[in-house]
């Protein structure tokens, strides 16, 4: 989706959208990254100096809350943003914090665990751990 799109849908329910708000989801939307709450507002100072980070965690919210974004947490790490929110797979890298994406058709098996367990299921999660390719370079060499 667009986030002209997604600014339409939110002004219908009567979110307030500002230059900011609108700066910080098209950089989401425009990033495979997975940013962290810090990035996003390293971006977007750039562009908007006096922007701050509580600005970019209530946008975040917001635009969490109204699922045009997903937040990914890792436990102690910061948590990262996703600008698709359509249920996908991430592996993560255990060395640097990197986090990809993997697309694979296991969406399905909600209707089996749904067909076998008896609940409605509302979705799931599922990451990958590993070290990624340039961390695995850098291990060699030390």
């Amino acid at each position: 989706m667009y986030a002209i799109e997604i600014l339409k849908q939110l002004k219908e329910k009567g979110v307030r959208f500002t230059p900011q708000r609108q700066a910080i989801l098209e950089y989401l939307l425009g990033t495979d990254t997975h940013p962290t709450a810090e990035d996003i507002y390293n971006h977007v100072k750039a562009k908007f100096p006096g922007v701050s980070l509580g600005t970019i965690y209530n946008t975040l919210n917001m635009l969490k809350e109204h699922g045009h974004i997903l937040e990914l947490s890792y436990g102690d790490m910061s948590s990262r943003f996703d600008g698709n929110p359509v249920n996908h797979y991430h592996v993560v890298c255990t060395e640097c914090g990197k986090v990809v994406d993997y697309h694979r058709p296991l969406i399905s098996m909600e209707d089996e665990v749904s067909e076998k367990t008896g609940f409605r299921v509302m979705g799931h999660r599922m990451e990958f751990y590993g070290v990624c390719p340039e961390c695995q370079k850098a291990m060699a060499i030390h």
